[in-house]
């Protein structure tokens, strides 16, 4: 590893050693060569192509999606003393050509700019001219078209490739599967020896699912260990954001909305406040993701089933990037399937678009009903292996199997007998021997199925067919009303009569009225806590003074690491992870006061 490397390390970023395959990156991009780099968020990808932009001689150029991923990671690097900017459509001309002066009198170590703004004849004739020291494509599953977020514009960055031929490339990702990182390399025309796959696990992520019971008292309980902490809870729908977020406004927590279709404006001042509060809860769609570099969200729920794995795993990804332990929950139900398979049915893709989105539903639907660790399940499907994890909810209670054999027959049984036209609900009922006005109108009371089941209550019969569901041993008819109907895979079963092991669903959860801590707050000892406090109290102070968010100036592990450590002098401080020489200049004192009025 080059000296220069090490020292900008320690010097601009306050670590005195890299991570996991980050020095075999940064070596073999300074050296010149191209790099693939798939890298589990929070793993260190951007040390991966800043600290060769900054080595190499000329400016680093990074392509990046979204306009608030460049604000923060220029501000960050500005804070850390590196000379950064960003070139999007936002500027004034007078900023403009302030940049573009910069750019072309060698003044800057990193530009970001966005695909769309790269792409024009202008912006590339007027770099033509510039010595670039790498160009590295962030978030680059993004040029995939077969995977979970394509985007046109960066389908087009294949232009730099003879463009800039004598440019070192790297593309760098958190979210591709095998045919996603094949796609990748060919495009961008980067070899297979160049490729660095770090794995995608996230130990410090907790992974929890459950059935849809009651979704806000499901939330609400979830919240209960996260007081003070912030989070992202993911919706479906623009109204269910809405109204979620308003809802938890009511329980007492800072929420703001985020969708697709609110005013520009509005959506950009509550991302900002997300970003530089310390307590406050995001509800959004999936319009609100990807770039999201708070390093200090604790949690990500899920209130609806996300699209597939690839995506549930970005999602929850956003949780944790420091490190820290943090918790995912997730809760689907029969009507989360239905309408998941219904947007892939009415959506124009071709039939080989609709074949995959199926397959990744399925083995999202896998993942959620699986009776095994969740990490193994999650992990495999991107090629990566893991013993049990011990951190998920499968592991810390593992379900109780039973054979539903008899179960799943009976429930076909009813579902022919009764026309292959009702839903879940109805079926349920029919299996019960329910008497009520509807059954008796189509006279499913006098059929044999009518009272078959009385062995299991409504909540397992509604378990049972969610499972049969997404083992499409039942299809829905997503055009009508949900109706269920045999499935050819159900039919088979029919015939060979397989046996069958079912989850058996947990018991509706008893109420807690006690607090729990967090696992982020449980990493700390008990005397640290109020140091802590006092330290975060501080870094907000400054934050606010500078209108940045908190973690730029340093994140929650450093601020944990002040708290046990107390440094009493600049050399002491100047060894904790995470102070930099340029950030022990600005906040040294002020920080190194706190603490010693604490002790």
């Amino acid at each position: 590893m080059t000296v220069a490397a090490l020292d900008i390390l320690k010097t601009v970023y306050g670590y005195d050693a890299f991570r996991g395959p980050q020095a075999r990156i940064v070596e073999h991009v300074i050296a010149g060569n191209n790099a693939f780099v798939l890298m589990p968020t929070g793993g260190g990808k951007s040390v991966c192509y800043q600290i060769p932009a900054i080595v190499r001689p000329g400016m680093g150029l990074v392509v990046s999606p979204l306009l608030a991923l460049m604000a923060d990671q220029v501000a960050a690097l500005r804070q850390a003393g590196v000379r950064a900017a960003a070139l999007n459509s936002d500027l004034a001309p007078d900023e403009r050509r302030a940049l573009w002066n910069a750019v072309e009198t060698g003044a800057l170590d990193i530009l970001y700019v966005a695909p769309e703004t790269l792409l024009r004849p202008d912006v590339l004739e007027r770099l033509d001219g510039v010595k670039l020291s790498l160009i590295a494509i962030d978030e680059a599953h993004c040029l995939s078209q077969w995977g979970h977020d394509f985007r046109p514009s960066y389908r087009q960055l294949d232009a730099i490739v003879s463009r800039f031929a004598g440019t070192p490339r790297m593309a760098l990702t958190a979210t591709a599967d095998e045919p996603t990182r094949a796609e990748i390399l060919s495009h961008l025309a980067i070899a297979g020896n160049d490729a660095f796959v770090a794995g995608f696990d996230r130990p410090n992520i907790r992974y929890a699912i459950e059935e849809k019971d009651n979704p806000r008292a499901q939330l609400k309980e979830f919240l209960k260990r996260h007081k003070d902490e912030s989070g992202i809870v993911y919706c479906l729908s623009k109204r269910k954001t809405e109204e979620t977020a308003a809802w938890l406004r009511d329980q007492g927590y800072d929420a703001l909305a985020y969708h697709a279709g609110m005013d520009k404006a509005v959506r950009e001042a509550n991302q900002m406040r997300f970003q530089h509060g310390e307590a406050v809860i995001m509800v959004a769609t999936i319009a609100f993701g990807m770039g999201i570099d708070k390093p200090d969200v604790r949690f990500v729920a899920h209130i609806d089933l996300p699209g597939s794995i690839e995506a549930y795993y970005q999602e929850t990804g956003r949780a944790g990037r420091d490190g820290l332990p943090s918790d995912t929950l997730m809760l689907y139900g029969h009507d989360d399937i239905a309408l998941r398979s219904r947007f892939i049915e009415e959506s124009d893709a071709g039939d080989q678009r609709k074949r995959m989105e199926r397959q990744k539903l399925d083995a999202l639907l896998g993942l959620a009903e699986t009776a095994g660790c969740r990490r193994q399940v999650l992990l495999s499907y991107f090629g990566d292996r893991s013993q049990p994890c011990g951190n998920c909810d499968t592991c810390a209670e593992p379900p109780k199997l039973f054979d539903g054999t008899v179960a799943a027959q009976k429930a076909l049984s009813c579902i022919y007998r009764t026309g292959e036209r009702f839903g879940q609900a109805y079926i349920a009922d029919v299996l019960l021997g329910v008497e009520n006005d509807r059954i008796a109108q189509f006279g499913h009371d006098r059929i044999s199925t009518f009272g078959i089941g009385t062995e299991h209550d409504n909540r397992t019969w509604r378990a049972i067919l969610r499972q049969m569901i997404a083992l499409r041993l039942v299809d829905v008819d997503f055009a009508g009303h949900g109706g269920l109907s045999i499935s050819e895979t159900g039919r088979d079963f029919l015939r060979d009569k397989p046996t069958l092991m079912l989850r058996v669903p947990p018991a509706p959860r008893a109420r807690r009225d006690k607090v729990a801590r967090s696992a982020a707050q449980s990493t700390m000892a008990e005397g640290d806590r109020d140091l802590f406090q006092a330290l975060r109290q501080k870094r907000m102070e400054i934050a606010r003074a500078q209108n940045i968010p908190p973690y730029v100036i340093f994140h929650d592990k450093t601020l944990i690491e002040l708290a046990a450590v107390r440094p009493s002098s600049r050399d002491e401080m100047a060894n904790v992870p995470g102070v930099g020489e340029a950030k022990l200049d600005r906040y040294g004192p002020a920080f190194l006061l706190v603490i010693a009025e604490h002790v």
